[in-house]
């Protein structure tokens, strides 16, 4: 009995130990592996000197509190987390569809085994966490395995945070797995690393968070001080005096008295005392001073995520310029879905499908985009008008590009070809009338025929012209191949003769075929007419 291994997609046996490690979780939250499930935080309290520090301590290999802090600017700066959980969004709600490597009976199954895996919904659910990548530069997802034999296939895809990985300082791209001993390599075949870079460079220092991180940080200061002068400016200044007589105890009574009323601004004086507010000029716009700061800042962060503002600012001129605003987002939409694709097919459907059927010279690949061609109404409409003329399309695109998969025996069908009618006999006579008549050999024919019978009186056979008729349908049907429904339809519409003559036009016809079937119908039908004439003479 010939032992059966499990390949990876490079031909190796897959050790037992991997096996099961395939089925386990071996990078989850633990805190003695140096995986805290809460991390802390370092947003609060941040300046300009501590995120220089935090950004420079990732550049040199220690990426833990970039990491940490990267996920707290999405979660303090509104703006920022609404248009990157757009552009994530838009990613994850596309298409999928699978592309057999070619169109060998072996290849189309590899791929309808893939379509069946995409309906278990384990990649849809998946989609959002990948595209964590795009504000980080890259987003890890653990594979758990379903190793039941004959269908290896992912059962789950699990988001692992970035900080429970480390950048090689070797490369500065490699990522290593935190442990209690240290950093160790990444298991194999265990792991979906998707790398999303927004710029070249190091995927560490490609995500939009790192490009938006000092831009938060002003936005940050911006909106303090905005909420501080909302606080003061235009609120009454509480102003207490007391006489000498004031014992300190009774100035701690008039000072809470005045700065629990409302707000900061407040003091007391002796009564004797004189104070004098000197107003600031141009007071009145520095109301707009904080709010156009912090506006000019959510459109760069815009600018950065969605590569414009039309998409979450309403403006002047908005409809012509939201156009605009939408083809340059659908650039970064086949952007982002095109490195999800790669990264897909490559560290995920080819090794599913090496696990099942062995190593492979070619993989199925896995698609995610709108697509670019023809929309799938008008690509049915024409290869319904054109496969009637002899236009020959591959069945497996037509399914692949519908999302469908080939039915297999005991499934219940819906549609289908009807059955063709079996063909009538001929009637000639085999002694008259040859077994096979081309056109060529049938016009001489016929032409013998009619001159025997204008020698010897009789009539036109009656076989011949069931023959006529017959071939002149063949005919017919040759050259007029996939038109005869389209004008037939025609003429069941058709109000009139005028009316059928615009339809007809309409339709444009291949003028060569149908000018073909023409004469050759008129050819038959002028040699019926003389053997009919010729006919009619005789009986007179």
């Amino acid at each position: 009995m010939v032992e059966r291994r499990l390949l990876d997609q490079f031909g190796d046996p897959v050790a037992p130990e991997m096996i099961a490690q395939l089925r386990d979780e071996i990078a989850g939250p633990s805190a003695i592996q140096g995986r805290a499930p809460f991390e802390g935080h370092l947003a609060f309290g941040i300046n300009p000197e501590r995120l220089g520090a935090v950004l420079r301590a990732a550049d040199n290999g220690s990426s833990r509190e970039w990491m940490i802090l990267a996920e707290e600017i999405e979660e303090l700066y509104p703006h920022y987390a609404a248009v990157l959980g757009k552009r994530k969004r838009q990613a994850c709600q596309l298409p999928i569809t699978v592309e057999p490597d070619n169109d060998h009976p072996d290849c189309v199954k590899h791929a309808d085994f893939v379509r069946e895996w995409l309906r278990t919904g384990v990649l849809q659910s998946a989609l959002f966490d990948l595209c964590d990548g795009i504000g980080k530069g890259y987003s890890v997802a653990e594979i758990v395995w379903d190793t039941k034999p004959g269908a290896i296939r992912p059962a789950k895809l699990l988001w692992r945070r970035p900080s429970f990985f480390e950048t090689s300082y070797q490369d500065g791209e490699t990522l290593w797995l935190r442990t209690e001993q240290g950093f160790q390599d990444l298991a194999p075949h265990k792991f979906v690393v998707h790398r999303h870079p927004s710029k070249s460079g190091m995927a560490l220092r490609g995500g939009t968070t790192r490009l938006v991180a000092f831009l938060w940080m002003f936005a940050t200061y911006t909106q303090r001080d905005w909420a501080v002068f909302t606080q003061a400016y235009g609120l009454p200044l509480r102003l207490g005096k007391y006489g000498p007589e004031a014992s300190p105890d009774d100035k701690r009574v008039l000072w809470r008295a005045v700065s629990n009323i409302a707000g900061d601004v407040a003091a007391i004086i002796p009564r004797s005392m004189e104070m004098e507010f000197v107003n600031a000029p141009n007071t009145g716009a520095g109301v707009h001073l904080f709010k156009d700061r912090a506006d000019w800042m959510d459109r760069t962060v815009s600018k950065v995520v969605l590569g414009g503002t039309a998409g979450t600012d309403a403006i002047n001129g908005g409809h012509a310029v939201g156009k605009e605003h939408r083809e340059v987002e659908g650039d970064i939409e086949r952007f982002d879905a095109g490195l999800l694709s790669a990264t897909l097919t490559a560290q995920l459907v080819s090794q599913m499908v090496a696990f099942t059927f062995g190593p492979q010279p070619g993989y199925p690949k896995l698609l995610i985009g709108r697509p670019d061609e023809v929309p799938l109404a008008e690509v049915i409409t024409a290869i319904a008008d054109l496969g009637g003329l002899g236009l020959e399309v591959k069945e497996s695109e037509v399914l692949g590009r519908l999302g469908l998969s080939k039915p297999e025996a005991g499934d219940r069908i819906i549609g289908g070809r009807p059955p063709t009618p079996e063909p009538k006999p001929s009637i000639p006579s085999p002694a008259v009338v040859p077994p096979q008549i081309e056109t060529q050999t049938q016009r001489a024919w016929l032409a013998g025929l009619i001159s025997r019978h204008s020698q010897t009186g009789g009539g036109v056979p009656e076989h011949a012209v069931d023959l006529l008729s017959q071939r002149l349908a063949e005919d017919a049907a040759g050259a007029l191949s996939g038109m005869t429904e389209r004008v037939r339809a025609v003429f069941d519409k058709a109000t009139d003769l005028d009316d059928l003559k615009e339809r007809l036009s309409a339709l444009n016809l291949p003028r060569k075929a149908y000018g073909e079937a023409m004469q050759r119908a008129m050819a038959l039908a002028h040699l019926v007419g003389q053997a009919s004439l010729l006919d009619e003479l005789r009986r007179r």
